[in-house]
């Protein structure tokens, strides 16, 4: 389930970053999509590891890539980047798969 929000949070992102200026295409919006991009992909490849210490080592990897994902949202609001509607969208979805993320690996250290 986490994955799944994450995949959204990214997808949220892209929509988002479609809007940003040409100047911006390998700054912000390429840091921004990069980073809600290795969420997702954290999660899956921790999944895929053998032991739950490496599960864990990646998911920490996904929650620290979702940190980016907000600072960067936070720059974006101050320069006047993109819609309103979908910064507040792909914010919320970040938050909520941090703490997804950090449920998750409580459970896992048990």
């Amino acid at each position: 389930m986490v994955w799944q929000r994450a995949v959204q949070m990214t997808l949220e992102i892209y929509k988002l970053t479609a809007d940003f200026p040409p100047s911006e295409r390998f700054g912000l919006t390429n840091q921004l999509r990069r980073a809600s991009v290795s969420v997702a992909s954290n999660i899956a490849e921790g999944y895929g590891r053998s032991t739950t210490g490496e599960y864990v080592l990646f998911l920490s990897h996904a929650r620290g890539s979702t940190f980016e994902v907000q600072t960067q949202l936070v720059i974006a609001q101050g320069l006047g980047f993109g819609s309103e509607q979908l910064r507040q969208s792909a914010e919320g979805l970040s938050s909520e798969v941090s703490r997804m993320i950090v449920a998750m690996m409580g459970k896992l250290k048990k």
